[in-house]
């Protein structure tokens, strides 16, 4: 009697472990692609260079045409993170009558923190 309650223990406590790895390997799967996601970060600039404030900064998954986008703080500054490394994304800022150029952020580009300054330079075109 009592070896057979050692060994239904010790299955008991396989089984524990066995139901525990699969959340454990899950875990540090995900902590590595965590690790590997990218930011975007810089200022929105006006013609002379000043942070312009309130700009509203567009990003775009070419993948899937996705759009997040934000407003820039009162210093300029804007940051997108969680980006994927494999997907393209094309990012520009606007402020009422003024929009920079799109830029692309490449998935070639293995930097995990891309810095890019969007300088609000033309007119937005009228619709």
């Amino acid at each position: 009697m009592r070896i057979r309650r050692t060994a239904q223990m010790i299955f008991m406590l396989l089984l524990g472990f066995l139901i525990a790895l699969p959340a454990v390997s899950q875990s540090k799967e995900d902590k590595k692609a965590e690790a590997q996601l990218r930011t975007v970060h810089g200022s929105v600039l006006d013609k002379a260079e000043n942070p312009v404030g309130s700009g509203i900064v567009y990003l775009v998954n070419v993948k899937t045409q996705a759009v997040r986008t934000l407003y820039a703080g009162d210093d300029g500054a804007y940051r997108f993170s969680g980006l994927d490394p494999n997907v393209d994304y094309e990012i520009h800022a606007e402020r009422e009558d003024m929009t920079s150029p799109v830029r692309t952020i490449s998935s070639y580009d293995s930097r995990r923190d891309i810095e890019m300054t969007l300088k609000l330079s033309k007119k937005k075109p009228a619709h």
